[in-house]
């Protein structure tokens, strides 16, 4: 029986009709690298042999007895691929705007929890360089979050991926699949996991008491990383609606490399520094710049670390200030570095699994009604901001990848947006290349597009400081 670990559960609780749990990627394409012509049918079909035998494309959800305990992945023994990869086509002209437009609309469908939960939208038409380009073709793909985390997703969408244009696909087919018990069977299990819950609550306690004991130590000594509910109130930090917006850019990695390596920081370091520069300015146009420095929570993935055997999210998260009250690019890499150091040791310090045992006691009827109280009430605008966003940093391949034969050109990341935290950047390397992801509420970042474009400007500015600095020394 494969039942969902209580993260992965809490992923489906927290959703309500505005804040949908599903990560997004936008695929771009160059289909001329295909061994045969570029046909729709030929893709999907291509797909269909790919997901038949790997259970997070084929396993569907079962609600246990009464609902006493968290639901159970089974086959979905009426698999139909059509229901899964569809297709659309651009309006005219096809380009950048009509791209982002159509993956916003996308994004703020919810997926059908009686089908697995994945859809992939192939979109064609697309001319990124404008009427007179080179026609390239998009997928759009949702995966729910209980069904990945960050590096799973990265790791699921690899195994549709090849090395070379005429190659087989890396992934192996795994073809394993919980079983599915019977209702006296699935009952039983749930109500003895009701009665034994409070012995496994005293478990939790005294290891949590534990962390809480040495973070405030840590605090004291200055080296705890930012603590939450300590962030400046934004646009973007209120109760969300079910509209979204979306906006992507481009970075080099080698620059970014080239950043790291003059000043003894790391990408992830460089990468904060860009969001921060880029979030400084996007609100200082607006005249919304806050005193105080914005703060981010950043997800860690405990993967290595984890005690855990099941459950598909691993992960854990630490709270960073950006340095959004600094001006100067390369003064915040040097103070986001400092502040990162004590962060990362502070979060080692914390148990890889406690996220992921405190998550199993979430029930699942209260839980999600406290979740559609919290959106009705609009308390998120009524305490103080928990975090501003949410940034990820997800490691991507260093070579060229084929997905079905065509090259992936660009990957960009989409997470999902909060009631208090309307925005969420995710960033992923991809071959040499850093693909930037912004998915935001509409009501609250009307245009993305004026927060990303920041980006490489701020990756400019913060390389022009550091190459002077290093002629200067």
């Amino acid at each position: 029986m494969d039942r969902l670990s209580g993260l992965d559960a809490s992923f489906l609780y927290l959703e309500t009709p505005a804040q949908l749990m599903h990560v997004c990627a936008v695929m771009v394409l160059d289909p001329s690298t295909m061994p045969e012509p570029y046909s729709f049918d030929r893709l999907q079909s291509a797909l269909d042999g790919q997901v038949r035998d790997v259970p997070e494309f084929t396993r569907k959800l079962r609600r246990v007895p009464l609902r006493l305990d968290h639901p159970i992945w089974v086959r979905d023994q009426g698999f139909d691929i059509e229901r899964h990869v569809h297709r659309l086509a651009l309006p005219s002209p096809g380009g950048y705007d009509e791209l982002v437009s159509l993956c916003a609309h996308l994004a703020a469908l919810p997926l059908d929890r009686s089908r697995p939960l994945w859809e992939m939208w192939v979109i064609e038409g697309y001319r990124p360089d404008g009427e007179d380009g080179v026609e390239q073709v998009v997928v759009f793909t949702k995966i729910h979050h209980a069904t990945v985390d960050g590096v799973s997703g990265a790791s699921l969408i690899s195994h549709l991926c090849s090395l070379e244009p005429e190659a087989e696909p890396m992934g192996e087919a795994k073809a394993r699949f919980g079983r599915d018990p019977g209702y006296p069977e699935l009952l039983g299990r749930s109500l003895i996991g009701t009665a034994t819950r409070p012995l496994t609550l005293a478990k939790v306690l005294k290891p949590s008491a534990q962390i809480v004991t040495r973070s405030i130590a840590r605090a004291r000594a200055g080296t705890a990383m930012a603590a939450p509910f300590s962030a400046p109130r934004t646009s973007f930090n209120g109760t969300i609606t079910g509209h979204r917006t979306i906006a992507l850019a481009d970075a080099s990695l080698d620059e970014i490399r080239e950043i790291k390596r003059a000043t003894g920081t790391t990408v992830n370091d460089v990468v904060l520094t860009l969001a921060g520069g880029a979030l400084r300015a996007y609100l200082e146009e607006r005249g919304e710049l806050p005193s105080t420095s914005l703060l981010a929570t950043v997800p860690v993935s405990v993967r290595e670390s984890s005690q855990r055997e099941g459950g598909a999210n691993k992960v854990s998260a630490l709270f960073t200030k950006l340095g959004t009250d600094i001006e100067h690019p390369l003064e915040r890499l040097q103070m986001l570095a400092e502040r990162n150091r004590n962060a990362k040791e502070h979060h080692k310090a914390i148990d890889a699994d406690t996220l992921q045992d405190w998550a199993e006691f979430a029930a699942p009827r209260t839980f999600g009604l406290a979740v559609r109280t919290y959106a009705n009430l609009r308390l998120a605008e009524k305490h103080p901001v928990v975090h501003n966003l949410v940034i990820s940093n997800v490691p991507g391949p260093p070579m060229p990848l084929y997905f079905m034969g065509a090259r992936i050109a660009a990957l960009y990341p989409l997470g999902p947006v909060f009631h208090g935290a309307g925005l969420n950047i995710t960033v992923m390397s991809n071959a040499g290349e850093v693909h930037i992801g912004a998915i935001a509420c509409r009501e609250s970042v009307p245009d993305a597009d004026a927060l990303v474009r920041h980006f490489p400007k701020e990756l400019e500015r913060l390389r022009k400081q550091v190459e002077s600095k290093v002629a200067s020394s």
